[in-house]
């Protein structure tokens, strides 16, 4: 992780968020941030003064997946500081990777494909080959976060095996709250991660234990 994140830069004219600043909030910080992100979805989308209870009202619908989330019923204005000031800083960080690979259309959301128990879902947001992760921590990028997007990476792949669909080639991982960045190829994660396996080998174990954990059942 340290070698990794030693590769990690940062975006030039952005500061990061104050942790004294984001200390202030009394939200959960998932829904803090979350807001944040629905917040720079809006700023992206053509609208330059989202509404801040639209914002909410999305944020709270994602986080209330979570056994654990704690809706608000309103944001306080240092809440609003703190989401403004991630979410500015998130657009700036996509507006520029956007503007190194003008060919290709920012997608949000960009659909996980499931593999038997394992779900579909959504990951933050890609770019043509790259996937891009967000993650509003005051920490470097830990191994949960490449264990997250390899995870992400395997699913795409195995649907790409049957759709012949494309398969991402690289990861954009993004801290807005940081203002720091790090670019990572995933055949190179991927031989770190699994002792040099193949894509293959890596795709097989995962059908593998999916196919297991079914017959369990």
């Amino acid at each position: 992780m340290a070698s990794l994140n030693r590769r990690a830069f940062t975006f030039e004219g952005l500061a990061a968020v104050p942790d004294e600043l984001v200390a202030q909030s009394a939200l959960q910080k998932a829904m803090l941030f979350e807001l944040a992100i629905v917040r720079a979805e809006r700023l992206l989308s053509g609208k330059p003064e989202p509404d801040w209870d639209d914002c909410l009202r999305v944020a709270a619908k994602r986080q209330g997946r979570h056994y654990d989330a704690k809706v608000p019923a309103a944001i306080a204005e240092c809440d609003k500081q703190v989401a403004e000031h991630s979410a500015q800083n998130l657009v700036v960080m996509l507006r520029g990777v956007q503007e190194q690979h003008p060919k290709f259309k920012l997608e949000a959301s960009p659909a996980i494909p499931g593999m038997g128990w394992i779900a579909t879902g959504a990951a933050d947001f890609s770019l043509g080959s790259i996937l891009i992760e967000v993650k509003h921590t005051d920490r470097n990028f830990v191994s949960g976060d490449f264990r997250q997007v390899l995870m992400y990476w395997v699913l795409k792949y195995a649907s790409s095996i049957e759709g012949e669909l494309d398969v991402w080639s690289d990861c954009l991982l993004l801290n807005p709250r940081r203002n720091s960045a790090l670019l990572v190829n995933f055949d190179k994660l991927l031989r770190s991660a699994s002792a040099s396996s193949s894509r293959v080998e890596v795709y097989e174990l995962l059908r593998s234990i999916v196919g297991h954990d079914l017959e369990r059942r």
